[in-house]
């Protein structure tokens, strides 16, 4: 199958996330979202960055193997930021996301987003990560205090996100913005190639 003869496969999106469901959106896709459910917490790797894409592929994997997606494309993503060489996802609480604030301001942090697409058609899959350095500005505690009082950051790895109130305190980042935001989409389409499936042949 050519990227050219290839029309309309039903693709699917391995993740509650409304930020990624909305880039592929605006990049016209059409998904449609099945959350894997997968206990994140079993999931291991010796760096952040593998852990991301370990993620990415066990939420693929999980949604690829239910009967009712065979025949689409799946893809699965996640994302964690690496600081000190730790993987930071979501904050548990409010406590948590204030101290991240605190200890991620005025430093330079990379966010990596692991992506998979599983062919369930041709029972293959193509993966790897995307790395991103974000630049953290440096808010003051009453503007994390107030950042976190609005609930933003406990949904979102790393504690922020660039489509939201935490982008007044991002100072720059050096790489591909939607890879923060979530998912990118330079990176999807190369492994969509790499399965032999043209990414304009999926557009709704």
């Amino acid at each position: 199958m050519t990227p050219m003869t290839d029309q309309r496969r039903r693709l699917v999106l391995a993740s509650a996330s409304p930020a990624r469901l909305g880039l592929l959106r605006q990049a016209g896709l059409a998904p449609e979202v099945i959350v894997s459910g997968i206990d994140e917490s079993k999931v291991t790797a010796p760096t952040p960055a593998e852990l991301a894409l370990a993620l990415a592929e066990a939420k693929a994997a999980h949604v690829a193997a239910r009967p009712e997606v065979s025949g689409a494309l799946v893809i699965g993503c996640d994302s964690v930021l690496e600081l000190d060489k730790q993987a930071l996802g979501k904050p548990a609480d409010a406590e948590e996301a204030t101290a991240r604030w605190k200890a991620m301001r005025g430093r330079v942090g990379v966010l990596q987003t692991g992506h998979c697409v599983y062919d369930t058609a041709a029972k293959r899959y193509a993966s790897a990560t995307a790395s991103t350095l974000v630049r953290f500005g440096e808010p003051t505690d009453e503007e994390i205090a107030a950042y976190v009082a609005s609930g933003e950051p406990l949904h979102v790895a790393g504690a922020f996100t660039l489509d939201g109130r935490s982008a007044p305190f991002i100072d720059g980042i050096d790489g591909d913005p939607g890879n923060v935001i979530g998912l990118s989409l330079p990176l999807l389409r190369k492994l969509l190639g790499q399965l032999g499936i043209g990414i304009t042949a999926l557009w709704a």
